[in-house]
């Protein structure tokens, strides 16, 4: 089967590979759609971090926001999963150490990490196979690009969540992006009064069409109240910013990742009474994210710009956009073309 493959900083292919099997308790997925995001860049550049903690090598085949539907199942596997559109948890725990035995799998010193972490085989290929407890099943209708959206949307929904959106709260959002987008989108379908700050004209241009309340740039910001502030950069700068910004006794969630180490006061952490969370991963919240995109509460589709080839990644990876691309910032990748 076809997969890409990165084979060094800056280096990748579409190489011609063995497809999967499916071992006891496995399935092997033919794969639909998978989208690129900020962690496959940076394993294309070589800045993941992973890359220098000896948790991730090249050569490695990457991708872990995929929907699929199930075409083999290995011993032990219900046959009812035969036929059926899925996607699937990225952190694959080992589910016997105390973090697994305590409902944090997702933290497991000994995780996988599907196209990231452990040598495990990512979705940017014809087939994927994946551990059968791993999976989400898909309610009949669920689209491909939605389905696509879950891992990320997850991810997004886990740091709403924990900005304790609602009717009569103010919350920020620092980047404009696909996390930050979607958790605006699910803090907003809360009833929260939200509010985007990001840096581009295009992504701010976008973000307006949203429906939120407010779209800032970095130099325009209103010096509002607002109860939660949600870091979701790449912005070196923007943890301590957040920190300024929220109300005394608020909130700040951190899930963005910068390249270079960030830094916050802790003092005014402490003297502002402020409660701070950090997100990592959407493993405890992929169920709840299927059944709001289900009910429409959050419809993520406008935020896919364009679907491309195995064969275009590397363009994508290194900074290319598209011809033709909508305004949005999630590019998706269709294997089977």
């Amino acid at each position: 089967m076809r997969a890409f493959v990165v084979t060094g900083p800056r280096r990748a292919e579409v190489q011609e590979v063995e497809p999967p099997v499916a071992g006891p308790g496995e399935v092997v997925i033919d794969v639909e759609r998978v989208g690129l995001c900020g962690t496959d860049t940076e394993f294309f550049t070589g800045e993941m971090a992973y890359l220098h903690q000896g948790h991730a090598a090249y050569p490695m085949r990457i991708g872990h926001e995929w929907c699929g539907t199930v075409a083999v199942v290995g011993d032990g596997v219900d046959t009812a999963w035969l036929g059926r559109r899925t996607t699937g948890d990225t952190m694959l725990p080992c589910h016997r150490c105390p973090r697994c035995l305590g409902g944090r799998g997702h933290l497991c010193e000994e995780r996988a990490e599907v196209g990231i972490r452990g040598g495990r085989p990512g979705a940017l290929a014809e087939r994927l196979a994946m551990p059968a407890s791993a999976l989400h099943p898909l309610p009949d209708g669920f689209d491909v690009v939605t389905g696509a959206l879950v891992e990320p949307g997850a991810n997004a929904l886990r740091a709403a969540l924990a900005a304790d959106p609602a009717p009569g709260r103010r919350v920020l959002v620092l980047g404009a992006g696909t996390i930050g987008l979607l958790a605006a989108l699910f803090a907003a379908a809360d009833g929260a009064e939200v509010h985007v700050m990001g840096r581009s004209v295009r992504s701010l241009a976008f973000a307006r069409e949203l429906g939120l309340h407010g779209v800032w740039s970095v130099d325009d910001l209103p010096r509002l109240a607002f109860d939660a502030v949600i870091d979701a950069s790449n912005d070196a700068a923007l943890p301590g910013l957040a920190l300024d910004l929220v109300e005394p006794g608020g909130r700040v969630v951190y899930i963005g990742l910068s390249g270079t180490p960030s830094t916050i006061d802790t003092r005014t952490l402490a003297l502002k009474d402020v409660s701070a969370v950090g997100v990592l991963s959407g493993s405890p919240g992929l169920r709840e994210t299927i059944a709001r995109y289900a009910s429409e509460a959050v419809d993520p589709r406008p935020l896919v710009a364009a679907t491309v080839t195995l064969d275009e990644v590397a363009g994508v990876l290194a900074g290319s956009r598209p011809a033709g691309a909508g305004p949005g910032p999630k590019i998706h990748v269709d294997p089977r073309r």
